[in-house]
């Protein structure tokens, strides 16, 4: 699994968990002798001390059983809980360097799924790794060594039990692996389906689709829960089939041991030993069942995950980026693009220039392709063929993050970040003072209103800034825009929720 060598960080720890769960199993391994040794040399033969002395024995190694089982739960969840913070960090910073054209492909339901749900279920599984995969071969081997060392003959009945143990799982865990992919993409469209919902819903009650919604979430939700209850009925299969096998298993040493004992074979206490170690190599099974149940689900959302880190970015920086000096010159020059996978261009020999201090209106119908020729400018999108450029520079030559400097972009459907106001006007310029602010409010109509509000430039901004109105949202992110001084600004239809008063006043302040 590509993603186990970014456990490099934690090597150390892996390795004392490694070390502690070996300490904790030998000790585990040694009791039933132990327990055995009592009852045939204590109970059998009435040496008091015998008991006493072996007694304590067990006692202080279960003691320290307990000690190193603690240790070990507490760093295997210290490491697979510090592993997923580190994979939600590379996962992120992967998507924050992603242009539009990578997001078009994912979906951002299906990333906030793979940074989430995904990361958990490989959290999961590592830490039943460092548990149980250790434990489980050395308890395993360690039980087939000792209860050989019982009774060889009576060890022969694994040879029957541990094949059908390892089939089962092999069998079950084959036909998981397809399932947990098939889950992990359903819970992808859920997802979708309830953001798309929740984040339309003033038009969903403006045209009375409740309904419709509620079909198209009941939908996604029984798609998703039926493929689930198929999983959790195969795997429900597990554990019953395992404890059948188990218990026919006791039975059958506890009457082969009986004839034995019978015939002076063998005594009560290594009856008694032989059984515990049985019962350890059962467990031992079933806790490697357990983890192989999980692999397939973890793998499924490892391919999810390395599908996000491996994916390559389309839109780089040059090498040997360029810089233009102000005041910016924007050109166009017979720029053609369409989106991956269509027909036609959306844009097609588009050629135009804006010199510095002119303004440029793009006008076209709904669908033509406005939104998508300004995105070209910041290189959200790179051109098919053409070429933009500023002060003569293509934009492709130059370095992104200086690039977009030059840029203040308000988009169509205007974005706030849960905070304050002054928070959100910061998010243009990190070092802006409050009287910058309060002049970026006041060129683009906003101070009014927010020097009416109680807290002023702290006033709360609930997410998505849904405690102010469609034409508040739009000013204070024009307001934003403003506060960095751009050397191109570019409006994408951000006048739309302003009355015409406002909307006059504001392109008047912008003049000046």
């Amino acid at each position: 699994m590509k993603l186990m060598k970014r456990l490099k960080p934690y090597w150390l720890s892996i390795t004392a968990v490694l070390v502690l769960t070996f300490g904790q199993v030998i000790g585990q391994l040694f009791l039933p002798t132990l327990m055995s040794n009592i009852i045939d040399k204590g109970v059998v033969k009435g040496d008091t001390d015998y008991i006493w002395s072996t007694g304590m024995q067990m006692l202080l190694i279960s003691f320290a059983s307990v000690i190193l089982s603690v240790i070990v739960v507490y760093l295997a969840s210290r490491i697979s809980m510090g592993f997923g913070k580190d994979l939600r960090d590379k996962i992120f910073t992967k998507v924050e360097d992603f242009s539009l054209q990578e997001f078009d492909k994912v979906g951002t339901s299906s990333l906030i799924t793979r940074t989430t749900n995904d990361v958990v279920q490989i959290q999961n599984v590592l830490y039943m790794m460092m548990r149980l995969m250790v434990m489980a071969p050395i308890m395993l081997l360690g039980g087939i060594i000792m209860a050989v060392g019982r009774d060889a003959k009576l060890s022969l009945i694994f040879v029957v039990v541990l094949p059908l143990l390892l089939l089962l799982v092999v069998i079950l865990g084959g036909k998981a692996m397809p399932m947990f992919k098939s889950l992990q993409k359903k819970m992808d469209k859920l997802n979708r389906v309830i953001r798309e919902g929740l984040t339309g819903i003033r038009v969903v009650r403006s045209f009375n689709r409740n309904e419709d919604e509620l079909e198209k979430f009941e939908e996604a939700n029984a798609d998703y829960a039926t493929t689930a209850i198929k999983v959790n009925r195969l795997l429900s299969l597990m554990s019953p089939l395992m404890m059948l096998l188990m218990n026919l298993t006791s039975i059958a040493i506890v009457w082969i041991g009986s004839i034995f004992i019978g015939n002076g074979d063998m005594e009560v206490g290594d009856l008694m030993a032989f059984i515990q170690y049985a019962m350890q190599i059962m467990m031992s099974f079933m806790m490697l069942s357990a983890v192989f149940i999980m692999i397939p689900r973890a793998g499924a959302s490892a391919e999810r995950i390395n599908e996000v880190l491996d994916m390559k970015a389309e839109i780089l920086n040059p090498e040997n980026p360029k810089t233009s000096t102000p005041p910016a010159k924007l050109s166009f020059e017979h720029v053609t693009f369409r989106y991956e996978g269509a027909e036609k261009p959306v844009i097609e020999d588009i050629t135009f220039e804006a010199k510095a201090g002119e303004t440029i209106a793009i006008i076209g119908s709904t669908g033509a392709g406005k939104s998508t020729l300004i995105n070209m400018i910041p290189r959200f999108y790179d051109v098919e063929s053409g070429v933009v450029k500023i002060n003569g520079i293509d934009v492709r030559e130059m370095d992104q993050s200086k690039l977009r400097q030059k840029i203040g972009l308000v988009p169509q459907k205007a974005v706030l970040f849960t905070g304050t106001i002054a928070s959100n006007m910061r998010y243009g310029k990190e070092d802006a003072t409050d009287e910058e602010i309060w002049a970026a409010l006041r060129t683009a109509q906003a101070e009014n209103f927010v020097s009416k509000l109680a807290n002023g430039l702290g006033s709360r901004v609930e997410q998505g800034g849904n405690n102010f109105s469609g034409g508040q949202k739009q000013r204070l992110s024009i307001a934003r825009s403003l506060i960095r001084k751009p050397e191109i600004y570019i409006f994408d239809d951000s006048f739309s929720a302003l009355d015409f008063k406002t909307d006059a006043k504001l392109r008047e302040a912008l003049k000046s």
